[in-house]
């Protein structure tokens, strides 16, 4: 029976791994985003704590002697002596464990917890007792049930024999008689420190507000270098709590009131009294209301931790997860965005230069068909003869041909008169367009380009003002004749 619990304890609250193997691709398939969080916990501890602790220390301030004893290096010191109870006082304590069995008063143990998750299961079903964990059980009842759990005797919770209150009285004597707390001694002065971070205001002072974002970062880091068995137990009663707490309206039991039965056996260190932690109360029992509330989210790594586990390993091989998006430069982002800018004023320019053309084209056929129409004259054959030398273009109405084009910056013929008159000043040709780049494309150098270039030629066109275009008659100044201007 404990073998089977164990198995089941195990499945509930080990990691699942994604699996390639062909021959199970039509069973589901469970992918824990922490694999190599776990993978680099167990092949490299050293390599894993210093890389957690790190980040704890940039999150709550740690002098050198709690720093050392949250790494392990010295033993903790905690109030009134708790870390270094007399020797004659460890020794009966050690003894009265080692009469009580393999799960009460002994070190956790995969094969405790089983044992131990029987009680918890069972309490999951029976969550609307008023009073739970308040209203202590029945002794006798609990004496039976106890003996039974460190003999590892199947148990039939669902006989009817006991009470709820029974079992969630055996539950939390257990957990205090742990030799130290769930959360170990180690980690007792930075819970402490966890407790007082709190918001800062604009002006970089610091507020009465918590900050809890910070406050949840520091717990899911220190849950990930809790040994194995205490992070596992932990994850199923804080689990057991808040499940508890929001059914209050039915056993009475909000968070808080939890925390004030459970923060001495999960957060107090052994062997001390209230009047040790003196204003400690306070703060270690907000906390564990505060774990009991935001239980959900204690135990998934920061998406930093798991960037750099899975880098460990794999490098950037991979492909990105979700949570590693968060972690990625916006510089990528912006590189996209700036070449999708410099395609769009390309394309931009292009429209704009066609549309130009257009326009300029179909000024151009609208004034020949003016000229044309107008009686035959010396006039009209001098303006002809200027649209066949100035016209790169196929003349409106004629066959293609190659004109001959003479390109003069001023002219103070005749010819040139009337160019200037009805065609406007003349433009030379426009080299290549070159495209610009986005940095150069305002939002005002667009519009200013697109006002001038009604004016502008295209490559290879005459120059046309792009108005409509209005013919006059007027007295010549030396045959009196009719002339065109």
């Amino acid at each position: 029976m404990p073998r089977q619990k164990l198995s089941a304890l195990i499945g509930a609250v080990c990691s699942f791994v994604t699996c390639s193997d062909s021959s199970l691709r039509g069973q589901p398939t469970i992918f824990n985003p922490d694999f190599f969080v776990e993978k680099l916990r167990h092949e490299k501890p050293e390599v894993f704590t210093e890389l957690v602790v790190s980040n704890v220390t940039r999150l709550i301030d740690l002098p050198g002697t709690e720093l050392a004893q949250l790494m392990g290096e010295v033993d903790p010191k905690l109030p009134g002596g708790a870390g270094s109870a007399p020797g004659f006082f460890r020794s009966l304590m050690s003894l009265k464990r080692k009469e009580k069995g393999v799960v009460f008063g002994s070190p956790l143990t995969e094969e405790g917890i089983a044992q131990i998750y029987q009680l918890i299961e069972y309490l999951h079903k029976n969550l609307r007792v008023e009073g739970l964990f308040r209203v202590p059980g029945n002794s006798v009842r609990q004496q039976i049930l106890r003996d039974a759990l460190n003999n590892g005797s199947d148990i039939d919770l669902e006989s009817g024999v006991f009470h709820s209150n029974d079992i969630a009285t055996l539950l939390k004597m257990f957990l205090g008689e742990l030799p130290e707390p769930l959360l170990t001694h180690k980690h007792f002065h930075a819970h402490l420190k966890i407790a007082d971070l709190m918001q800062f205001d604009d002006k970089g002072n610091k507020t009465s507000v918590p900050d809890k974002e910070r406050q949840i970062e520091a717990l899911q880091l220190l849950f990930l270098i809790l040994p194995p068995p205490n992070r596992n137990l932990l994850k199923l009663l804080l689990d057991l709590l808040y499940q508890t707490a929001k059914k209050q309206d039915k056993n009475k039991m909000s968070a808080y009131n939890l925390a004030l039965m459970f923060a001495p056996h999960v957060l107090w260190p052994k062997n001390v009294t209230a009047n040790d932690l003196q204003e400690n109360i306070t703060k270690l029992n907000n906390g564990m209301a505060f774990m009991i509330k935001h239980s959900q989210k204690l135990f998934k790594a920061p998406a930093y931790i798991r960037e750099c586990a899975r880098t460990h390993y794999l490098g950037s091989r991979t492909q990105v997860s979700k949570d590693d998006l968060d972690l990625i430069t916006s510089g990528h982002t912006k590189s996209v965005q700036l070449a999708k800018c410099q395609k769009r004023a390309r394309e931009e320019l292009c429209s704009l230069q066609e549309e130009t053309q257009q326009r300029t084209e179909e000024a151009l056929r609208e004034l020949f068909q003016h000229v044309h129409d107008m009686p035959e004259s010396a006039k009209k054959r001098q303006l002809m003869r200027q649209f066949n030398k100035q016209s790169a273009t196929q003349t409106p109405g004629r066959e293609p041909s190659t004109p001959r084009v003479q390109k003069r910056a001023r002219s103070r013929s005749f010819s040139g008169l009337i160019k200037r008159k009805v065609l406007g000043n003349p433009v030379m040709s426009e080299k290549k367009t070159q495209y610009p780049t986005p940095e150069s494309m305002a939002t005002g150098e667009l519009s200013r380009a697109s006002k001038e270039n009604v004016h502008s030629v295209s490559p290879g066109s005459p120059a046309v003002r792009m108005t409509p275009t209005r013919l006059k008659w007027c007295e010549g100044k030396k045959e009196g004749k009719k002339g065109f201007l």
